[in-house]
C-alpha cells in the first residue's frame, strides 16, 4: 500500500508542504489520494467551521485531495496538555477507527503527525506509539539549519522502537551554502542512522503564493518516489 505517516523535528510548516506535495503529486498522477491529521493544536474557525492550517494547505494545492481529522484544539499546546486545557482526553480507539473508517478508500494515503515522534498525546503515549498502532512506514521532515545531534536522536529513536522507517525528506535547502554541516547532511544522516535522504525541497519564500504545478514538479524533481514509498511507481514511468 501507498501509506506513510509524516512527522518531524519541530512543529513547522516543513510537514504540510512535504505532505501536500507529495500528495498532490501522486493524485496527479492519477493514484486517489486522502491526508489524515489525527491531532491538530492551533486550529481556528473559518464561516463558523473548525479549520486545520495544514490541511486546508493540502485543499490549496489540490483540492481533489481529501482531508479528515480527529481531534482539533485552538490553543499550540503539545496534544497531552492541548487537550487537557479543553477538557478532553485524546483516545488512541478513536484515532485507530478514524483511520480505518477511510483509508480503504484511497490508493495513496498520508497520516500527518503533531510536534515529532516524543511528542506526548495520552497516558504515557507518544507519537511514536500511534504510528506503531496504525502501522506505517515513517518519513522524517527536517530542515538542514535541524541540529544534527537532534535529528539522529529522533531517527535512531524510532529505530529502537521497531518502526520501518520509509526516510528522510529535506526541506528549506538553500541552493547554495558555505556551509559544510549543511552540504554533508544527507551524508551524515545515512552514516550515523539506517536511513537515507529520499528527497529535498528548495527554499520558499512563500507557500501561500506557492502555484501548485511548481511545488509537483519540486517533488518530481527533488524526491524519489519510489524509495519513499518502498515500491516501483508504475505511473511514474507513462
Amino acid at each position: 500500500m501507498l501509506d506513510i505517516f509524516v512527522t518531524g523535528s519541530e512543529n513547522s510548516y516543513g510537514k504540510a508542504l512535504v505532505t501536500a506535495g507529495i500528495a498532490a503529486t501522486m493524485q496527479s498522477l492519477g493514484y486517489s489520494t486522502g491526508v489524515y491529521k489525527p491531532i491538530h493544536a492551533g486550529s481556528f474557525f473559518r464561516n463558523g467551521r473548525p479549520a486545520v492550517p495544514d490541511l486546508l494547505y493540502v485543499k490549496h494545492i489540490d483540492n481533489n485531495i481529501k482531508t479528515y481529522y480527529s481531534y482539533l484544539f485552538k490553543n499550540k499546546d503539545i496534544p497531552l496538555n492541548a487537550a487537557a486545557k479543553e477538557g478532553q482526553t485524546i483516545s488512541f480507539d478513536r484515532i485507530f477507527e478514524d483511520y480505518t473508517s477511510v483509508r480503504e478508500k484511497f490508493d495513496c494515503f498520508f497520516v500527518s503527525g503533531t510536534d515529532g515522534i516524543a511528542a506526548p498525546i495520552c497516558g504515557n503515549l507518544l507519537e511514536i506509539d500511534l504510528v506503531r498502532l496504525l502501522n506505517l512506514p515513517l518519513v522524517f521532515v527536517v530542515s538542514p539549519m535541524t541540529n544534527l545531534n537532534d535529528i539522529l536522536l529522533m531517527i535512531n529513536h524510532a529505530s529502537a522502537k521497531n518502526v520501518k522507517i520509509s526516510g528522510v525528506v529535506l526541506f528549506d535547502c538553500p541552493m547554495r551554502t558555505d556551509d559544510e554541516n549543511i552540504k554533508n547532511l544527507p551524508k551524515l544522516i545515512e552514516r550515523y542512522t539506517n536511513t537515507r535522504v529520499v528527497g529535498a525541497f528548495p527554499q520558499i519564500k512563500s507557500l501561500a503564493n506557492l502555484n501548485p504545478n511548481d511545488l509537483i514538479s519540486y517533488v518530481l524533481s527533488g524526491v524519489n518516489i519510489e524509495n519513499l514509498f518502498g515500491t516501483k511507481i508504475a505511473k511514474l514511468s507513462l
